[in-house]
């Protein structure tokens, strides 16, 4: 935590001071080397990730394991298992989809401030996010959106060959930098409860602009049913539509051609078949042309 704050300018004595800890303390610890099982689990972890990746992205704990051991690695199930937990992985489940947010119960959970009301009055009042996946060749590929509601404009995308944290907060700064959001903007952003929505280093970064954080149920697509009908949407209209897909490169190249044409061409039936990102630029002209009052 220290190490995080310090990367926002923050000084060492001060923040030491508010967690009541030694700062020689906190140094000390810095200097210490690296306990024995952590340098294993480091050099175990890109192993796992190679065998979970050859496989397909299929293999549980159980197969990984037993694939582990005929490459010669000597490393036990329950081993396998914590590192998969801790590197997002887990394996193919018959019958059920794929999930793409793990609930975190032991998290802070911020209040949920649109109780299925996805309305707005104006641009960058709420934004939903979610993240969804996409089966190829070389395994999963992971996309985030951030949409707008007002204008149903994809705001923030990214796509990564993982689901940890960066790949939706990766989204998020998209969309803070292409909107120009500021500290007073008024923002919600709404989300559902996955471990990587509610992760410190994810909710800092809308609390730092003081925007407000909503947040819904995991695997419930009533609390979050804007973004999850454009999940749908993008899966219909070029996932099952362009596919079979050979990597994530080439997924991330169609996506950032599809998210252009959505929001400037696509019409869009809750806007009156207008393209959100002529909807936007409408509102936008209505502020300018009408007089301020005094």
């Amino acid at each position: 935590m220290i190490d995080h704050l310090r990367e926002k300018g923050l000084g060492v004595d001060p923040v030491c001071r508010v967690l009541e800890l030694s700062p020689s303390t906190y140094f000390a610890r810095k200097k210490r080397p690296k306990p024995a099982r952590r340098l294993r689990d480091e050099q175990l972890m890109p192993l796992i990730e190679s065998v979970h990746a050859e496989s397909g992205c299929t293999y549980g704990a159980r197969r990984t394991t037993r694939a582990l051991k005929r490459k010669g690695a000597d490393i036990a199930r329950c081993t396998v298992e914590r590192l998969m937990a801790e590197l997002n992985l887990e394996g193919v489940i018959r019958g059920q989809r794929r999930r793409t947010t793990i609930c975190e119960p032991s998290a802070p959970r911020p209040p949920n401030l649109v109780d299925r009301d996805f309305t707005a009055s104006r641009p960058d009042e709420l934004w939903v996010a979610d993240m969804t996946y996409v089966r190829t060749w070389s395994g999963w590929a992971y996309v985030a959106f951030v949409l707008d509601v007002y204008s149903r404009m994809i705001v923030g995308w990214q796509v990564a060959n993982h689901m940890r944290t960066e790949l939706p907060l990766d989204a998020l700064e998209m969309a803070l930098w292409r909107r120009r959001i500021k500290a007073g903007s008024g923002l919600i952003h709404h989300s559902d409860r996955g471990s990587q929505y509610v992760s410190i280093r994810y909710t800092d970064r809308p609390a730092g602009i003081g925007a407000s954080a909503s947040v819904g149920s995991v695997a419930d697509s009533y609390d979050n049913a804007m973004a999850e009908a454009l999940n749908g949407t993008f899966k219909a209209e070029l996932i099952e539509m362009q596919g079979p897909w050979r990597d994530v490169d080439q997924v991330e190249r169609a996506i950032f051609q599809w998210v252009t044409w959505y929001n400037e061409e696509r019409l869009h039936s809750a806007l009156d078949y207008v393209p959100p990102a002529e909807y936007d630029r409408d509102w936008w002209r209505q502020q300018e042309a009408t007089p301020q009052s005094a």
